[in-house]
């Protein structure tokens, strides 16, 4: 069996004197932190899905640019008519007979014409629209950076939280098996009476515990490998350790909160949806203005449908037309008002994005701060239990200690190994999670192998199409 066989239970987290070598993972099998955000940058659907709303997005600026252009339509009719016509032919002059001249017969009409239509001016509502259309492309690019963003730390969360899992399985069981050889150990001092019943009792229950906790522990580690799955997009291998990502981070507090409230994805879509209602209000003023437009027209017919005696007419016009609304019946003046009030609103929601985005990023300052203590904390932690553990042991032998201390220090040794496995968790995910408070979680800065994704190409492919129904594929 291969070393990558032997290691594919371990799960990689760099626990150190915890659990020793039977942790360590060679960098040669395990994937990395780095290669499951690559997966879930190209893989994970609800990233994916945020692309494809942005190139849909991207579609209304040509919409909104095709104001600008002429309209050309071209239309053609045939058929067979039946068609009777009666005239007056006398009774003209007073006293005269009234006679009429009936005339009927089938014949076949047919034509075509075209018509040209180009706006020349309608309150500036094209170019209002335009300007709209390309503020809510960068919105919408600005809200891809945020699902990004959240795709990648749920990523990191789930890559992190199954080397946790896997870790605290790994522990739970050895400490089965240490619980195992005390009930062992146990049992044969009770038969050359060196130890009651009682202690036989405490060390079956210490293992049915520890049994329950591989159960849970097992639980839990199932969960974390499903929301991988679902996350990252693959099945998850063998794990190597994730490490912390603090050389992109601010380096101070007021630093990382002036970047989150001046770049997070979330401020910047609420900037652009300012310039949106903005917008909005100058295209409901344009209905208010005089519309003027020229149309030019074409058209042949042969046979006409409304003469049996004509056989071909010809018409050419060039028109223009200029319309200018008085009252409308209230509903312009009410969208104006409208836009007025989404404008007001939009500039509140653009405060509340600022503030949410400093109060994370405070939050996850602090988080990480705690988190590097807990560390340390643990660590020592993990250490004196060891120490305390090691001397009950010795004590037990000489009936200075009893069986419940020597299982007390194994539990309270197990606890320890446990919360610096979860401090270390936590210590790398509250790194990740304070780049993304900052707006920093990307696949550029993080500088993944993969190709980026950049939202400008398809931008680029179907802003000025003027015609076509095949859609590019934006890369």
């Amino acid at each position: 069996m291969s070393r990558c066989d032997r290691n594919r239970w371990v799960s990689g987290l760099a626990i150190g004197a915890i659990v020793g070598a039977a942790f360590g993972v060679s960098p040669l099998c395990a994937e990395t932190l780095e290669s499951a955000l690559v997966q879930a940058y190209q893989n994970n659907p609800t990233l994916n899905s945020q692309r494809a709303s942005l190139r849909a997005t991207d579609e209304g600026v040509p919409q909104a640019l095709s104001g600008y252009r002429p309209k050309v339509t071209v239309t053609a009719s045939g058929g067979e008519q039946s068609l009777s016509q009666a005239a007056k032919t006398s009774g003209i002059v007073p006293g005269t007979a009234l006679s009429y001249l009936t005339q009927s017969g089938y014949n076949a009409p047919y034509g075509a014409g075209a018509t040209v239509t180009q706006t020349i001016f309608n309150g500036f509502q094209t170019a209002n629209k335009t300007r709209q259309a390309e503020a809510t492309v960068l919105a919408a690019r600005a809200t891809l950076r945020v699902t990004e963003q959240t795709v990648l730390l749920s990523a990191v969360t789930a890559y992190m939280n199954l080397l946790r899992d896997t870790a605290i399985l790994d522990l739970q069981r050895r400490n089965v098996e240490v619980l195992q050889e005390q009930l062992r150990q146990t049992r044969d001092r009770f038969n050359v009476g060196e130890v009651t019943r009682t202690d036989v009792a405490q060390s079956e229950s210490s293992l049915a515990s520890g049994r329950s906790q591989v159960l849970l522990a097992e639980s839990n580690y199932n969960a974390s490998v499903a929301i991988y799955r679902q996350v990252v997009g693959s099945n998850p291998g063998k794990l190597a350790p994730g490490t912390p990502v603090d050389r992109f981070s601010p380096h101070s507090l007021p630093e990382a909160v002036s970047v989150a409230s001046a770049s997070h994805p979330s401020v910047v879509t609420a900037e652009y949806n300012i310039d949106v209602a903005q917008q909005q209000v100058k295209v409901a003023e344009g209905a208010l203005a005089p519309t003027l437009s020229v149309t030019g027209n074409v058209q042949q017919n042969f046979m006409s449908a409304s003469s049996l005696n004509i056989y071909q007419s010809y018409s050419a016009s060039v028109l223009g037309q200029l319309s200018v609304p008085l009252y409308q019946g209230g509903a312009e003046y009410s969208l104006v008002r409208q836009a007025k009030e989404t404008l007001g609103q939009k500039r509140i929601d653009m405060d509340t994005a600022r503030d949410s985005a400093r109060q994370l990023a405070v939050q996850s300052w602090g988080q990480l701060e705690a988190g590097k203590a807990n560390i340390e904390a643990t660590t020592s932690q993990v250490q004196a239990a060891e120490i305390a553990l090691n001397g009950v042991r010795e004590e037990a032998r000489v009936g200075q200690r009893t069986t419940f201390d020597v299982l007390t220090a194994q539990q309270t040794l197990v606890n320890a190994r446990v919360a610096l496995v979860t401090a270390q968790h936590d210590r790398v995910v509250a790194s990740y999670t304070l780049l993304a408070a900052v707006g920093r979680l990307t696949a550029e800065m993080l500088g993944l192998r993969v190709p980026i994704y950049d939202a400008k190409v398809h931008y680029e492919q179907v802003r000025d199409s003027w015609a076509g129904i095949r859609t590019p594929d934006g890369r």
